[in-house]
């Protein structure tokens, strides 16, 4: 099983890809995560999306049609959903059948704040829902005070990766069963 891991964050030390990378570590057997960038991706602009989509754009939606599932790092900005998910979430969306349609995704997010990513993970529901994506009904993982589980871009508290690996298996089990 290929999952595509994305996060919402361009930060070079962001919580959320390292919590992606953690991922990569824990996944199952026999599943495999590949982190994609967002870095490249332009802003959406029907203007330029009728003009043919760009390199990046076209490499994003690939990506997501290749992906068997995905498994979305969300960072909470203001109490939603970050412009860089979101902006993904709409190229992703364009086109006949969408790159989402069908996909279902896991959803994650670290934050320094006490209640993790609850905000933002409910504003990238509402998206999904929106563009035909489905999201496994247990998919939520908050990691709340995320700079004293992660540290120089490694996620390094035992309880928090040990849940990482059991909800990462919940979700492949449930993804191997429909």
């Amino acid at each position: 099983m290929k999952i595509l891991g994305v996060s919402g964050s361009l930060r070079a030390a962001s919580f959320n890809t390292a919590l992606l990378r953690a991922a990569q570590e824990c996944a199952p057997d026999g599943v495999t995560i590949e982190i994609f960038g967002l870095h490249d991706l332009p802003l959406f602009n029907q203007d330029v999306e009728d003009q043919g989509d760009p390199v990046p754009v076209k490499a994003w939606k690939d990506a997501v049609r290749s992906a068997d599932a995905l498994l979305l790092a969300c960072p909470e900005y203001n109490g939603g959903i970050t412009g860089v998910l979101k902006n993904a979430i709409d190229w992703a969306s364009r086109g006949s059948p969408s790159a989402l349609q069908g996909k279902t995704a896991c959803i994650v997010g670290a934050s320094p704040g006490v209640t993790g990513t609850v905000r933002a993970q409910d504003a990238l529901r509402q998206s999904l829902r929106k563009v035909s994506a489905e999201y496994w009904p247990l998919s939520e993982m908050l990691v709340g005070q995320a700079h004293t589980k992660i540290e120089n871009g490694a996620l390094h508290d035992e309880k928090t990766l040990a849940y990482l690996g059991r909800h990462l298996a919940a979700f492949v089990e449930h993804m191997r069963g429909r």
